[in-house]
């Protein structure tokens, strides 16, 4: 059967669905306040636990929920987009390491390669923490956002690696979902090498302090991966969702990562 322009069925639909792509394409990202499917594209489909990061056998997992806890309503009993999230449990003296705790990392390790660390401008999420965590570990038992970066230093030309980590406040609430936990203005942030003595872990900074410390007018440092991790440290068994690395939003749901379009 033919179109009445002449075109055949199978190629008229066919132009159809080019038609589509082409114009989803050119829409880009949902916005985060939408929340009808975000982009599975660049960006979304390097994510997963970092092996070489993993220490025992923790779980980092994307999942539904959660919801709740039991007897609570509204926003805050729901994750921040979507219906799931990055579920993580870490316990903490499982191995016979020393310390004998675990550690895992959730992460891209492919498309924030190479990006200046000078460029982080807004970076945090949301987590759904627990009173038990705060029993284990005290208020500040808290997942963390890790970059591993290359700093670049003049001074240190053979240094070429260490971990950018954001150790967050204490959570607002308990047993629900959080606000937004901004880490450009709360908690702190340190390197794990001594390539900035003033930044160590003993030595906590603001995001824009290690920033200025590593900006030596050298070729300036890069990022190597991004993640959200847990450990080495107290035994920890909560959720993550909605991290933001300046205008991304990541959603962590049961099927994969969405990419949204932060406000």
């Amino acid at each position: 059967m033919s179109t009445r322009f002449g075109t055949t069925r199978g190629k008229a639909l066919a132009v159809t669905a080019a038609a589509a792509i082409i114009a989803a394409a050119l829409c880009g990202p949902a916005t985060a306040a939408e929340d009808g499917g975000g982009d599975h594209g660049r960006g979304a489909d390097h994510w997963g636990v970092i092996t070489r990061n993993t220490i025992g056998s923790p779980v980092a997992d994307l999942r539904n929920g959660p919801f709740g806890s039991f007897g609570v309503t509204g926003p805050s009993a729901s994750p921040p987009y979507g219906r799931g999230s990055l579920g993580i449990e870490v316990a903490d003296a499982s191995t016979s390491l020393t310390p004998p705790s675990e550690k895992v990392d959730f992460g891209n390790e492919v498309d924030f390669f190479g990006g200046p660390v000078q460029g982080l401008r807004r970076v945090g999420f949301h987590v759904f923490q627990t009173g038990e965590n705060v029993a284990y570990g005290g208020p500040e038992n808290m997942p963390n956002i890790r970059f591993e970066i290359d700093p670049n230093l003049t001074a240190l030309p053979a240094d070429n690696y260490s971990t950018l980590v954001w150790v967050p406040d204490a959570a607002p609430v308990t047993n629900r979902w959080s606000g937004f936990l901004d880490a450009t203005s709360t908690g702190y942030w340190f390197l794990t090498g001594n390539e900035v003595p003033a930044c160590n872990q003993a030595a906590r900074c603001s995001l824009e302090e290690v920033q200025d410390a590593l900006d030596d007018g050298g070729a300036g440092a890069t990022v190597l991966t991004a993640a959200v991790g847990k450990g080495r440290d107290h035994m920890w068994i909560g959720a993550v969702d909605g991290l933001r690395i300046n205008q991304n939003v990541y959603d962590f749901e049961v099927d994969g990562v969405r990419v949204l379009r932060a406000r």
